[in-house]
């Protein structure tokens, strides 16, 4: 029994999930900040409406990302669960077919993203105002999916299988030098959008580079081998199956968005694009912390339920689902105290400011019930059960925000959008709550 394989079966659950958690917090922390310092730097370099024309790149970019999370949250959950079972060489043969799925499936989502940008960005509620800045921030930033997938994607894999604190280290160099390129291109170069852009894509191809590396060395207890490469049909279909939740939830979000973007510019134009995009940032630093608790959690869940040892899989959901908790009633707090200071730092547009911290104030009311729907549905993706994970991620975006947002705008106006995201979290929740009692039930 290696060390890693000690730790996970017998260390105490509170600094084990620290140990695990703690770098992947920080992994995700630093992928939402790729995102939410592109916008803070556009805000106040270029102006409100690119902040608008950027927040048209979200559906694009997120059916995008989707499918490298089906492959890095499907292997990397597959991965812990076969080193559990201590069958290295299936785990091993996961991460071979990993690695060539997200080649053959980046080449089939990239060419027809940029075939057919300018007619998705009109249909996504873009304007002559705005389109121009999506298309020079996705012109750069499609092609450079690829890295993103392998960065993420891998990343992922490293941690799932014993290494959260070299996944963190080469998460943090990648923000690091995004933070520092983003400046150096859009306020030295005045590069503007396209900085952001080019600025995200060379930190990418650094992380990934450094990912793939550790797969080759001898220190990881997996590696890439040339007979693992070959696509694998069974191997396949088991990452996908895990995998399908997150990538269901992305293709849901990029759906919403689209929908959203609408409502937007029909109830309030071009700057009320632009102020979800502002909320959507805060958004998703709060999900994306939750988000690291939760990868955190996976391995040793994954790991232990693969083991049989189920006190353990217990004793550690608790821990996590109170942590989700407390952070997303922070977030929900701050949200409706101080929404004029959270917009201000993305831009000096006085009306944009205003719409954003009113959209900011219902958006975010009832956001402490999140965290919890979001652990549970990480926790069933975790010990494989993927139909509950699947319907769980898709149920506040497809079953509860797509019909409110529909249907409140109409009686509403602007603040009907806004208050479309409160109304599904409450319901999402309460689903997810019951999912998990039956869950507990039927394993007594």
């Amino acid at each position: 029994m290696n060390e890693i394989t000690y730790k996970l079966q017998n260390q105490k659950i509170a600094p084990l999930l620290m140990s695990y958690a703690i770098p992947a917090v920080i992994g995700t922390m630093v992928n939402a900040l790729y995102h939410i310092i592109n916008r803070i730097f556009i805000g106040q370099a270029v102006g409100a409406l690119a902040i608008s024309g950027l927040t048209l790149t979200f559906p694009i970019l997120m059916f995008l990302q989707a499918f490298g999370m089906l492959i890095g949250a499907g292997s990397a959950t597959r991965v812990s669960i076969f080193l559990g079972r201590k069958e290295n060489s299936r785990a091993e043969n996961v991460l071979g077919n990993a690695f060539t799925l997200t080649f053959i499936l980046s080449f089939l989502t990239i060419i027809p993203s940029m075939l057919f940008m300018e007619e998705l960005l009109v249909l996504f509620g873009g304007s002559e105002q705005t389109i121009p800045y999506a298309k020079d921030y996705l012109y750069i930033s499609i092609p450079g999916n690829l890295l993103a997938a392998l960065s993420f994607g891998f990343n992922a894999i490293m941690r799932a299988s014993g290494y959260p604190r070299k996944a963190m280290t080469y998460m943090v160099l990648g923000g690091v030098l995004n933070v520092v390129l983003d400046w150096l291109f859009i306020f030295v170069f005045d590069w503007g959008v396209k900085g952001a852009a080019w600025a995200t894509i060379f930190s990418m191809s650094v992380t990934s580079i450094l990912v793939l590396r550790h797969f080759y060395g001898n220190e990881s207890i997996i590696r890439f081998k040339k007979i693992y490469y070959k696509p694998n049909r069974q191997i396949m279909l088991s990452i996908f199956t895990i995998g399908m939740s997150p990538f269901a939830m992305q293709l849901a979000g990029s759906l919403v968005n689209v929908i959203m973007n609408q409502s937007l510019k029909e109830h309030g134009g071009d700057l009320a694009i632009g102020a979800n995009g502002i909320i959507s940032s805060i958004g998703l630093l709060l999900v994306m912390l939750i988000m690291g608790i939760t990868q955190g959690m996976q391995p040793i869940v994954g790991f232990n339920y693969g083991a049989g040892n189920q006190a353990r899989v217990k004793e550690t959901f608790r821990f996590v689902i109170i942590a989700a908790t407390i952070i997303t009633s922070i977030g929900a707090s701050c949200s409706l105290l101080f929404p004029e200071w959270i917009a201000r730092a993305f831009t000096i547009d006085a009306e944009l400011i205003n719409i954003s911290a009113n959209g900011l104030r219902i958006s975010l009311s009832v956001f402490f019930v999140v965290g919890s729907q979001i652990v549970i549905s990480q926790f069933f993706q975790s010990i494989g059960v993927a139909w509950k994970a699947m319907f769980l991620s898709l149920s506040r975006q497809c079953l509860y925000l797509i019909p409110a947002i529909l249907i409140l705008p109409k009686f509403y106006g602007l603040n009907g959008v806004w208050m479309a995201s409160p109304f599904s979290d409450v319901l999402a929740a309460v689903s997810a709550w019951l999912f998990l009692w039956h869950h507990l039930k039927t394993q007594r």
